[in-house]
């Protein structure tokens, strides 16, 4: 049964507004807003979006001078472990890099290194976060196919974050990620002593505490704090309605066969029965993809700025940190008579610590917070357009139907006489 072309006008019985009049932007009338003509079809709004979209994709690519890949995932196991190793393709014009194309191959502790590098050189910094090490309770087993697809794209998202971004990308410990063998930059950088120094340090100032944080930085972290709970309130439901909709998926395919086990008894009734069961089982299809397009844009988008409001935290409590640290100093610099001019030093250098950290972080904020909203909205965009199609197609499997089952006056008064 072929699905009938959907009308021009979905307005009429398709939606009941009389309730409420403002709400007729379906109607086939063009509505001005502002001067400017309003679409007249969810597909008309979605094309616009689609292309809005395309134009903004295709300047920046225009602007862009490092393409980084994260691809083909491969299996290694040894006596000791099972990982993965994905290949990172880079392509660039930056002088800094002695070649135009590069391309190495990366497991997951190589990219915790990478972080870990651009975190201690940059403390202040908004690093991006990378997906959990572990699978999360109820998802799937961890070198299934499907966790490593979506690790791969997690993977190749932190490493194009890093690239936009205006410092971390001309680090050298990024640079040597993209380009070089890592056993011995590895063996470099801090030593275990040296970080068990640094952690007593951030243990101390934190239980010290600070005696006046500046009030932007007191705001950024009550919006932090109120940001991650709503969007792990919006990951968790989501989380819980695409569960729900597997579910009812379940269902609508024992729904399909159970009409389709009626015809045998109902001859009288086979056609319509056999219909309703087609429009079942298109139907399941396109509810099937509308739940792989969720869990492949919608969930990860919001699951990544989960992560997100988790990092934020800890550069606002590094950031904190460092102002204890130069306070004690300033209080101790106050209170001895003894060693004045070497603690003079060490406060005029906490101090600069300080300004730095505060700089840095303000300039980051700004930053992230222009690209959480415009990745979070692409990603409600993408949502919207996908449940617009949705319902559109499967409107279109119904309509198809009744439209099959619409009796002609003259095929019913022959039936009349028939009888």
């Amino acid at each position: 049964m072929s699905a009938a072309p959907l009308p021009a006008d979905f307005s009429g019985p398709m939606l009941d507004l009389d309730e409420d009049e403002d709400l007729e932007v379906f109607s086939k009338n063009m509505s001005l807003v502002d001067g400017n003509p309003m679409p007249n079809s969810p597909s008309s709004m979605v094309n616009q979006y689609r292309l809005d979209e395309d134009e903004e994709e295709q300047q920046d690519a225009n602007t862009k001078d490092i393409f980084i890949t994260v691809d083909n995932p491969e299996s290694h196991v040894t006596a000791i472990e099972t990982f993965i190793m994905y290949r990172v393709v880079t392509k660039t014009t930056r002088s800094e890099f002695d070649s135009s194309e590069y391309e190495v191959r990366r497991r997951y502790q190589d990219f915790l290194w990478l972080r870990s590098r651009l975190e201690e050189s940059h403390p202040t910094l908004i690093v991006h976060p990378l997906p959990e090490k572990f699978v999360m309770k109820g998802m799937v087993e961890r070198f299934n196919n499907d966790f490593i697809e979506t690790r791969r794209r997690a993977l190749h998202r932190f490493l194009n974050k890093i690239s936009e971004h205006p410092i971390l990308a001309g680090s050298q410990h990024f640079k040597v990620f993209l380009t070089a063998e890592l056993l011995s930059h590895k063996k470099q950088g801090p030593g275990f002593l040296s970080r068990m120094g640094e952690t007593v340090r951030a243990v101390a100032n934190s239980v010290r505490g600070l005696r006046s944080r500046p009030e932007e930085f007191t705001m950024m972290q009550e919006y932090v704090e109120d940001f991650g709970n709503k969007i792990c309130s919006v990951d968790k439901v989501t989380q819980r309605i695409i569960k729900e909709q597997r579910e009812y998926l379940d269902e609508l395919k024992q729904y399909s066969s159970t009409y389709t086990q009626w015809v045998g008894s109902e001859e009288e009734l086979a056609e319509p029965l056999k219909g309703v069961a087609g429009c079942v089982e298109r139907c399941s299809k396109e509810t099937e993809e509308r739940i792989h397009h969720m869990s492949e844009v919608l969930v990860p988008a919001l699951h990544e700025y989960v992560l997100c409001a988790e990092t934020l935290k800890a550069v606002a409590r590094r950031r904190d940190n460092i102002q204890a640290e130069f306070e004690a100093k300033n209080e101790a610099l106050a209170s001895r008579k003894a060693d004045q001019e070497a603690l003079q030093e060490e406060v005029d250098v906490l101090a600069d610590r300080v300004e730095v950290a505060n700089s840095t972080l303000k300039g980051d904020w700004s930053r992230w917070k222009d690209s959480m909203r415009t990745d979070l909205k692409s990603a409600f965009i993408a949502t919207a357009e996908n449940n617009v199609e949705y319902y559109e197609r499967c409107l279109a499997v119904w309509e198809s139907f009744l439209l099959s089952q619409r009796v002609e006056p003259s095929e019913q008064r022959d039936g009349e006489a028939a009888s």
